[in-house]
Order: C-alpha cells, then sequence, then structure tokens
C-alpha cells in the first residue's frame, strides 16, 4: 500500500533541481504550479473578488502567476505585494501581470477570497510581526483563505507554527506533500490539502497512507489461515476485550483472549481461556497489553510472548514493561518486525526524549527496537529501522477516547494474521481506525468505533 509521496524541503528542492536538470526551466515549473494554483482556488470559491498577497521569492512568483490566470477566467483580482521580487523566477513571474500591484500594509483592504503566497518551503523563522498581523487580518476579512504549498508561518519540516498562523480552507501544493501537511500543529492550518502534479518526479521514502486493499480470501481458507490472533490480558481484561472484538469485526479468522478473569462482554466468536500455555504454532499474531498490569507476572508473560514465535503487537501496559533492547532481540524477518503503538508518555518513557521532527524521533525509535513503531497522536506516524516512514491523514479528534488504543491494536493484530506484514499491517490498521472514526461519529465511545469496522472495511 503506497500513498502519496512526502517530501522534506532539502528532498524538494533537489526533486526540483533534477527537472530542471532533465531540461523543464523554474519558469515553466512556476508558471505550472501557479496555473494549478488558480485552477484549484477557482474550482473552490467560484469566480468571487481575489486578493492574491506575494512574497518576494519563488513562493510569491507562483502567486503572480495564479492571479494571472485568475484574471484571465474572469475573475476580478488585486494583487498585493510583501516586496519586489528578488529571484530571476518570480521577477519574470512579475513582468508577465499586467495588472497593478499594491504594497502590502495596513491600507490594504481584503476580499472575499485570499490566497497567501507569501512564503514557501524555504521558510525557517516566523514571520516578521507586522508581516504577520497583516496576514490575519486579511484572512480574517476573507470568506475563503486557500494558501500557496504551505501556510506562511509554518516550517517545512516539522509542522511546528513559527509565528501565527492563520486557518485555512485549502492549501495547494505542488510535486509532493511536505511533511507539515501531515504533522500537527500545521496540518490542522492547512484545511483541505490538494496535490498538483507539476511533472516533477518525486521519489519518496516517505508517503502518506492510502487508502489500503486487503487480500482476498481464497474458497479453500480456513480459521487459521485466514489469520489466528491471540491476546494475553492480564487482571484488567476490559481493554483487552475492547481489542478482541476489534479484532474479530477486522476479519481475523479466529481470536482467543486470555486473561485472568472469562468475560461476558466478548463477541461469542472469541474464545477466551485463563492461562496461555505458550503453544500457539497457528497464530498469525500476538498482542499484548491492553489489560494486562504491570506487576512481576506480567513482564513475565511479556517476554514468552517475545520469543512465542509469532509478530508480535505491543500495546499499552506492555509498553511500559518492555524495553528498546529486548524488542531488538526478537528473531523474527524484516518483514515480521515486533510492532509497537505508543502514544507520546509511553514514547517518552520507552525510548526517552529523542531530538528532532515527530517523524525523525520515530525512524531513530524503529532503528534502536529493530521494530515498526507506530507514534500515535493527532498526528500519527508509522516507522521501519530502514527509514521507511507512512504518515496517516487526518483523523478525527474524537479518536481521544478511552479504548480507541485497544480498539487499533486488535484492529492491527488482525491485519498482521492476515497479510503477514508488519509495515502493512501497521498503515492498514491505522488507516482503518481513522476510517471507522468517521463512521461511528462525534459522540462515539470505542464500542462505537468497533461497530464501525465492518463497515470501513466494506468501503474498500
Amino acid at each position: 500500500m503506497t500513498g502519496r509521496p512526502i517530501l522534506t524541503a532539502e528532498a524538494m528542492r533537489a526533486a526540483e533541481r533534477r527537472a530542471i536538470d532533465g531540461g523543464t526551466t523554474v519558469e515553466e515549473l512556476m508558471e505550472r504550479a501557479g496555473a494549478a494554483l488558480a485552477e484549484a482556488a477557482y474550482r473552490f470559491a467560484g469566480p468571487v473578488p481575489a486578493l492574491v498577497l506575494c512574497g518576494p521569492g519563488n513562493n510569491g512568483g507562483d502567486g503572480y502567476v495564479a492571479a494571472r490566470h485568475l484574471a484571465q477566467r474572469g475573475v476580478e483580482v488585486r494583487l498585493a505585494a510583501l516586496s519586489e521580487p528578488r529571484s530571476e523566477a518570480a521577477k519574470w513571474a512579475r513582468s508577465q501581470w499586467a495588472g497593478s500591484v499594491e504594497q502590502l500594509s495596513e491600507s490594504t483592504r481584503g476580499e472575499p477570497l485570499v490566497i497567501d503566497a507569501l512564503f514557501g518551503i524555504d521558510l525557517k523563522r516566523g514571520l516578521e510581526g507586522a508581516v504577520a498581523k497583516q496576514l490575519s487580518r486579511l484572512c480574517d476579512a476573507s470568506i475563503i483563505k486557500v494558501g500557496c504549498d504551505l501556510p506562511s508561518g509554518v516550517e517545512t519540516d516539522t509542522g511546528a507554527e513559527l509565528s501565527l498562523v492563520p486557518t485555512f480552507d485549502l492549501t495547494v501544493t505542488f510535486g509532493a506533500l511536505k511533511p507539515a501537511h501531515r504533522l500537527y500543529p500545521a496540518m490542522h492550518k492547512c484545511g483541505r490539502v490538494v496535490l498538483a502534479d507539476i511533472g516533477i518526479e518525486a521519489d519518496a521514502s516517505w508517503h502518506e497512507i492510502g487508502q489500503p486493499a486487503l487480500p482476498a480470501l481464497e474458497p479453500d481458507e480456513n480459521k487459521y489461515s485466514r489469520g489466528l490472533v491471540s491476546i494475553l490480558s492480564g487482571q484488567m481484561p476490559g481493554a483487552a476485550a475492547l481489542a478482541a472484538a476489534a479484532a474479530a469485526e477486522a476479519g481475523a479468522g479466529a481470536v482467543r483472549l486470555y486473561a485472568d478473569t472469562i468475560l461476558a462482554n466478548v463477541p461469542a466468536a472469541v474464545v477466551q481461556g485463563r492461562k496461555w500455555t505458550g503453544d500457539e504454532e497457528k497464530a498469525g499474531s500476538l498482542l499484548i497489553g491492553p489489560g494486562l498490569g504491570r506487576e512481576e507476572p506480567a513482564s513475565e508473560l511479556l517476554r514468552q510472548a517475545l520469543n512465542a514465535g509469532p509478530p508480535v503487537v505491543v500495546d499499552a501496559d506492555a509498553l511500559r514493561l518492555v524495553t528498546p533492547e529486548q524488542l531488538a532481540q526478537v528473531d523474527q524477518p524484516h518483514w515480521q518486525l515486533p510492532i509497537v503503538t505508543p502514544h507520546q508518555g509511553e514514547f517518552e518513557h520507552l525510548f526517552g526524549k529523542l531530538a528532532g521532527s515527530k517523524v525523525e524521533q520515530a525512524v531513530a525509535a524503529a532503528r534502536r527496537a529493530q521494530a515498526i513503531v507506530v507514534y500515535k497522536g493527532a498526528d500519527t506516524v508509522i516507522a521501519d529501522p530502514a527509514g521507511q516512514v507512512a504518515l496517516a491523514p487526518p483523523a478525527p479528534a474524537y479518536l481521544a477516547s478511552a479504548g480507541s488504543g485497544d480498539v487499533l491494536a486488535g484492529l492491527i493484530a488482525a491485519i498482521m494474521s492476515r497479510t503477514g506484514n508488519s509495515f502493512e499491517a501497521a498503515c492498514t490498521g491505522v488507516w482503518l481506525h481513522g476510517r471507522a472514526a468517521e463512521i461511528a461519529g462525534p459522540q462515539m465511545i470505542a464500542d462505537d468505533l468497533v461497530a464501525a469496522i465492518p463497515r470501513a472495511i466494506a468501503d474498500l
């Protein structure tokens, strides 16, 4: 499963250089980008009066081109510039604009549509106070706000807000998504993100998680070949019951739940037992953590699970007990590495406070643990030890509720048991988790999320 490519600022510049070395001029790339920006803005907003804000660099050049294309469509366009263009391509774009150019200032009047083409992927510091103030004022005065590549004030590779950033309705980016489009907090300022093809080949090891394709069931399959999930819990198995229900609804051939207590609130198809004996030669995956507890018996059960043979998903309480060194010693082929699913607190307990962006932290952790890391949060990042990265598309905020993490763990374990590939299972589980939340709705509880899983799979 491969989604849309994601390039850092440096990687994007390298991709542009390759296109230029291949015979495409900077001006041609700018013309394509500006035309795409105008097209997307026109389709989104319609023929409403527009104000295009242009910076001094190539992002501003895209704005000049977009203004020209909107005017050619009959849109009433005004253009306000921060300063004169500085790059040669931006100067060319300015020369093609036949209208007047205002100086961006306190006297600049707003319009129903504002297009922010002030600063792009090269921004390393926040906007000057006066500029940030004018951008905010004009965005507040508008009805629809469109960003060119990224909202001005956003740091490309980390998603950090370098200064106050308005919330946009639409962001049009070129060639590839940028990390900030899928990293918090910037991702929530971008609105809908449109990716425009401008003729750049995006060779990326980072991708957005795309819609998955589950393997078809063969006529001769049985419950074991379809995928047996064993879930190892402890004295508080309610969380494990949620995970078991999710695994069953996600299409596992069979689910076994081992806990100190037999529960009544699990699907009838889930086989329950009090003691796991370690003889799971038929299991497609083991899940350990939800409801496990953190006492010595839990630590011993975790040790046994890591060495039992089937691929392991480590979640919840088990993340407080396991060490990166234990994970790195698990003897599995690279496509069946252990999967760990920490939120920020669990991540820092397991790996410490790591430097860099969330993506860089996830990759460093995956290499240290030799595991697939699903670093959960408002932005979810999945990384493997080889540096392959998948970023989740935006998911509903109401996933931040009790039990949703247990549901995700069950989903991933079920997909792992069916596909046999840890990285793909993690990506598919995260995608289905978000889709099920959209179906369940904003008042959902974890049980609603489980109930929505079959619909999320059917939608595929």
